[in-house]
């Protein structure tokens, strides 16, 4: 079981795993450093007490290079084991069940609703790493390692991660989405954007960053590679902005945010719009993984613009 909730206000990933092992085999994998090697993302380097330094290192092939630190918080045998790692506490509980084990194992999510974006990349990495948790433990090979971007998607779709909101403004309304790149970098996601093309103010929208629903106008800001923002037009006439910024984290990754404004006449177009945007961002994000999928999925736009209208209407 995965679960994504909101724990004394923070994001939290929960995963049960019901494993055939007594709790004190299980609690050597996961707190002895020579065993963490064989299923955990980093090689870590720590000691058996509370508040010992922890220090992670990334194989060569992570897409960060500093595994990074952080601190030993609960160290309870066979039963807890709880850390810092960076903004994020990881937290292994063994409970004993029959002639095994249930472990608990929670991630908590620094950086707040940013943070939260990840729960789908997180969730993936995880589930990936428990799986390899339990082989070891069988004396079995890990099972093959799933597609990370349907994996990743499944889980977004199931935590809600791509849903836009609506705010209300003194002109109208702001459609905002934020949606996780994982760590891709800001250039390759630009020329993703931008179709590798010069873009320029007072020039035509890069095809990529429009569709059908939003007719696109001229551009405002082409600031590379961080920051598109053009106007889009309603019968032909301005309407209103629309904005893409590439955002880089060193701590949290790479997102994309995407903000339209919508003024107070156009108000019956929201649920409309926000299903097209949550489709357009669905159809890059798989693009920043080498999936172009055509043509464009007109029963899912559909399907979201009918949530959409009746969230607005409740």
């Amino acid at each position: 079981m995965t679960e994504l909730r909101t724990i004394a206000g923070k994001p939290v990933l929960r995963f049960e795993r019901r494993l055939a092992h007594r709790p004190e085999k299980v609690w050597r994998a996961v707190t002895e450093p020579a065993e963490l090697a064989h299923w955990f993302p980093a090689r870590v380097e720590t000691q058996a007490r509370v508040g010992a330094p922890m220090r992670f290192v990334f194989p060569e092939q992570a897409p960060v290079d500093d595994g990074g630190t952080g601190e030993v918080l609960e160290f309870d045998p066979p039963k807890v084991f709880a850390f810092r790692w960076n903004l994020d506490v990881l937290r292994f509980e063994l409970r004993p069940d029959g002639d095994g084990c249930l472990l608990v194992f929670t991630q908590t999510l620094g950086g707040g609703e940013i943070g939260r974006l990840s729960g789908g990349r997180n969730a993936f990495g995880w589930t990936v790493c428990l799986d390899g948790l339990a082989a070891r433990l069988d004396g079995t090979e890990a099972p093959p390692r799933p597609d990370p971007l349907h994996e990743m998607e499944r889980y977004i779709e199931e935590f809600g991660l791509g849903e836009g909101s609506v705010h209300e403004t003194a002109e109208g309304y702001e459609l905002r989405f934020a949606r996780d790149l994982v760590w891709k970098p800001a250039d390759e996601v630009w020329r993703l954007l931008t179709e590798d093309s010069p873009v320029t103010p007072g020039g035509p929208a890069p095809l990529p960053a429009t569709n059908g629903a939003v007719p696109a106008g001229r551009v405002f800001t082409a600031s590379a590679p961080h920051v598109l923002e053009y106007e889009w037009l309603h019968d032909g006439s301005p309407a209103g902005r629309v904005r893409f910024e590439v955002v880089v984290d060193p701590e949290l990754g790479t997102r994309i945010e995407l903000t339209q404004t919508v003024p107070f006449a156009l108000a019956h177009l929201r649920a409309e719009l926000l299903a097209a945007w949550q489709t357009h961002l669905e159809l890059f994000f798989a693009a920043t993984f080498g999936e172009i999928r055509c043509p464009w999925p007109e029963a899912r736009t559909a399907e979201l613009t009918k949530r959409y209208a009746q969230r607005l209407a409740s």
